[in-house]
Order: C-alpha cells, then structure tokens, then sequence
C-alpha cells in the first residue's frame, strides 16, 4: 500500500467507532496531541494529573463526568484539528453496544469512518481470526450510511509479543469479512495510539510499508453530492418579509441535497404541484450566480407561492412521490419495531405519521445472513416496507443520502426510534 496524492484540501468530517476500551479516545487524543491542537493549558493540567507519568491522551476527549466514571463515552463529541496539507473534524462516536444510535448520528454525514479494532481481543493464532461483533456491526452501519471511505485501525501493536504475525492475520480477517460485506476498504492500518505509532508518524518496521493513518486521512476525498443533473432543495426555513431582509420577496432557504440552482431556472414546489422561476439566488447574505449541492442556498422566486417548512423545490416533472417503500432499518429503541404500529417519519423536514407494514428480515451480523423476522429489537437491522399517510419524494439512499433518509419518532415517547434507509418504492 503506498500513499495517495493529496488531491482534495477540503476538510474531512471521520467518525471514530469501536467497541468499549479499544483506545478510540487515546488515538483521538493523540492525533491531536500530535498535531498540537490541544491548548498550553490543558497540556499543563494533563502533565500535572500525569505526575511524571506519560500523559493519559485519553483525557483529551473523554470529558463529560459521567463519562469519567462509567469508563465509557456517552456521547458524540466533535473535535477539530489540523495539519499543513487539511483541516479534519473528529465525531467520536461511543463503543457501548447500548448507544449505537449515537454511532448513527455520527455517520450521518462523514467522510470516512475509522473503525477501531483492538488487537489484544483477538485469538490472532486462529484461521480465520473471529471479529468481535462490534467491529461487524459498526461497519455495516457505517456501509449502510453511506460513508464513502471505510479505515480500519488495528490497536495496541505495542501490546502483543509478534505484531507482524498478529496484524497480518486481523488484516486478513477484516479484509475477508469486508469482501463478504461488499464493504470497500480504504485501508487497514497498524497502530499503537498509546506509544504513538503509526498514528501521524509512518511506521518504522520491514513488515509494513504503508503509510500512517494520518498520512491516509490526508489523501482520502471528502463526500460530493451530486451537481449534475436534477435539482433537490428541502425547505427548512422561509423567510417571510420584513424578516431581516427588508420588504423583499420571500426567500425559501434550504441545503441543496442535488443538483445546482440559479436564476432563470424553472422549478415545481412539492406537494403543491406550483411551478415558478426563479429571481434571485442567495449564498447567506449575498446574491450569486450559482448554488450548488452541499450548499445552503436561498431561492427567490419570480412569483408569490405558498411555500413552508418541509416542502420540497425541484426540477419541474421529477419529483415522484410515494407512500410505500422498501428501506433497511437500524432500530436504536429499546422497545422493538414493531408491524402495523403507528410511528412519526421525518423525511427532509417534513413530518408525517407511518407505519413498518412488513418486517422482511433482520441481518445476522455474523454471518451477514438475512433471516426471517417480525420484530426488530434494539441495534438490530432488518429490511422493512413503510407506509406513510402522506405521499413523500423518496429516492434511493444509495443515490442521495437526503432523498434517501429517514428517522422514525415514537409518538408516545418523542424518542428517535430508527434510521430508515430507502431502497425503492414499493
């Protein structure tokens, strides 16, 4: 493996996943520590709680109190850091199996997902090497959320008596689950995020020659929606007049999920079927040319129309709405998902009420099976078919991650039950 160019300098939104203890917090810690993003007085609150010691990086990300105490992390933390060729945000995701719905959110909307593996947890003299279900289903989730670029950090070399021998046999493992998955792997990494190794400095050893996992990071792309082709604006905010823009117009804000926008286009708002052109194009308070997709624009247009939060603005005939579909589901509830009971769906920022009308399957994340289900418990994954009371422009996730997504609410606990990512109409 050698290294790529860098050809993208934008920044790189990654997750980092992994089971409870892996080093998630450690390697973040370092990757920061490393790249001096930490500032000169946390440094010294860390070099006096160290006491001579080496510093406990893990510090460095693990600081919510309750997080302290249980030994796990809780929560989402986003951190930031970078170097001379990128600038790169860090979602650290937690480890516990009960807060994989945190690991969802995460994903939602990264580049690339490290997957942290920790070595001391396999029997690495078996053939195959068995992964840990954590590893398996992290991946999964990260492939199913459409993260584009999937790494995987084999941990805690300086903790085993023949690293050479041990990675190559977790990296044949992971590289043969992922073939099975269909997971395209980026790279599989050595490191030691206590000692340092590998993590920002190339490794220094005759038995790998790949680069270090910040080298990869460098060179990996970040997301593109697509630009090309049909337009795709979810509403999530008008701006009605004497708000803050004078007595203008109303401006119809939402982020570009596809396509690109500008003055002269003809567009069709749904549900309401109303066709106009559009005036004016906006990229925060200025007028522009050109909004493209991953942008947030503000449109105005040519005529006034009834236009709220939820609707949708598109290229006038493209939009085909449905109320069933067929999706992959992870339920991130405690209570099951459950047939033919009523739900909320959000699709964009609309909100409708649905029901799960079929549970299909739910995956074996062992042996990647899909095998007969009516129930989905919590973190389980299973293909489901939906109908909703309203008719929502669907797309296929694997074609738009916004189009694609949506998240199901109890309606009697207000809690977020599920991530539902479409397949087709049915």
């Amino acid at each position: 493996m050698s290294t790529a160019t860098v050809a993208d300098h934008r920044a790189l939104r990654f997750l980092t996943a992994g089971s409870v203890d892996d080093g998630k917090s450690t390697l973040i810690g370092r990757l920061l520590f490393d790249s001096r993003a930490i500032l000169a007085d946390q440094l010294d609150t860390l070099e006096k709680k160290a006491a001579g010691a080496p510093i406990d990086l893990s510090l460095l990300t693990d600081g919510l109190e309750a997080e302290r105490e249980q030994g796990i992390t809780i929560d989402v933390a986003y951190r930031y850091f970078a170097t001379k060729q990128r600038k790169f945000i860090i979602a650290d995701a937690p480890g516990h199996e009960q807060y994989t719905r945190n690991m969802v959110t995460a994903a939602a909307g990264s580049d690339a997902a490290v997957v942290l593996v920790d070595i001391t947890k396999l029997d690495t003299q078996t053939k195959p090497v068995g992964l840990l279900a954590q590893t398996r289903r992290h991946t999964l989730l990260a492939r199913l959320l459409r993260v584009p670029s999937i790494v995987f950090a084999v941990n805690k070399l300086d903790a085993v008596d023949d690293p050479a021998q041990a990675y190559v046999a977790v990296r044949d493992a992971l590289l043969e689950f992922a073939k099975q998955a269909n997971v395209e792997v980026a790279g599989v990494i050595p490191v030691s995020a206590l000692r340092g190794d590998n993590v920002t400095q190339p490794l220094d050893a005759d038995w790998y020659d790949g680069p270090s996992l910040l080298q990869l990071l460098e060179s990996l792309p970040a997301a593109q929606e697509r630009k090309d082709g049909d337009l795709l604006i979810p509403v999530q905010y008008v701006a009605r007049e004497g708000e803050g823009t004078g007595n203008q117009p109303r401006t119809l804000w939402g982020r570009v999920a596809h396509g690109r926008v500008k003055a002269g286009d003809s567009v069709q708002i749904f549900p309401s079927g109303e066709v106009a052109t559009v005036a004016e194009v906006r990229l925060g308070s200025d007028a522009v040319d050109v909004v493209e997709a991953g942008q947030s624009a503000g449109v105005v247009l040519d005529r006034q129309i009834d236009v709220s939060r939820g609707d949708w603005i598109a290229t006038p005939k493209t939009v085909h709405a449905t109320q069933r579909f067929t999706a992959t589901l992870a339920w991130l509830d405690t209570e099951p998902a459950q047939i033919g009971r009523k739900y909320w769906v959000r699709h964009g920022n609309r909100w409708v009420q649905a029901r799960i009308t079929a549970i299909e399957s739910r995956l074996d994340i062992h042996t990647l099976d899909a095998i007969d289900a009516h129930e989905l418990a919590v973190n389980e994954i299973g293909h489901v078919t939906i109908e909703t009371q309203q008719p929502l422009p669907v797309e296929a996730y694997e074609t738009n991650r916004v189009g694609g997504s949506l998240i199901i609410v109890d309606p009697a606990s207000n809690r977020t039950s599920g991530a539902l990512l479409v397949k087709a109409a049915a």
